[in-house]
């Protein structure tokens, strides 16, 4: 089965009655993690954008509290894993400011990982990677947050 483009499905969805996109949301929901994730999203967190972010520090948080530090090959798989996590989250959001908030917390808490981060090439890598990407959504943003994000971006920088 091929699936149809989104504006079909627009406009397909717009000749459904409540009920029935109701029953289409709980059916979608069911068959995907990351479905379910987003409906909780877009129903009880858009509202409070700084509380979404703070949770998702949190979990940042506990994610790099429980990094297996015996191995830089483990230290590897779980910071691109915490990635991954970061980057799903801002795509929930769809806004800028929530991804160079949560890049920002990640590359900061990377900066101060122990062992240091400086003495692997690939982490390094990751570390300059996220930097640029910041550096380049913020520079869509609005004047006054571009100033605020270029004064975290130096102190990482240093």
């Amino acid at each position: 089965m091929k699936a149809v483009s989104v504006a079909n499905i627009k406009k397909e969805l717009q000749h459904l009655s409540q009920d029935e996109l109701i029953e289409l949301c709980l059916r979608l929901s069911k068959f995907k993690k990351e479905n379910k994730e987003l409906l909780t999203y877009l129903l009880f967190e858009a509202h409070d954008e700084s509380g979404y972010i703070e949770a998702v520090k949190q979990e940042i948080d506990t994610q790099f509290e429980t990094i297996n530090t015996n191995s830089y090959f483990y230290i590897k798989k779980s910071v691109r894993k915490i990635l991954r996590l970061i980057k799903k989250y801002a795509r929930y959001s769809l806004k800028k400011e929530t991804e160079v908030e949560l890049l920002l917390f990640f590359c900061q808490k990377l900066k101060s990982f122990s062992p240091s981060i400086k003495h692997n090439v690939t982490l390094t890598n990751i570390y300059e990677r996220q930097i640029g990407t910041i550096k380049k959504i913020v520079g869509t943003l609005h004047e006054d947050l571009q100033y605020d994000y270029h004064l975290e971006l130096e102190y990482l920088n240093n």
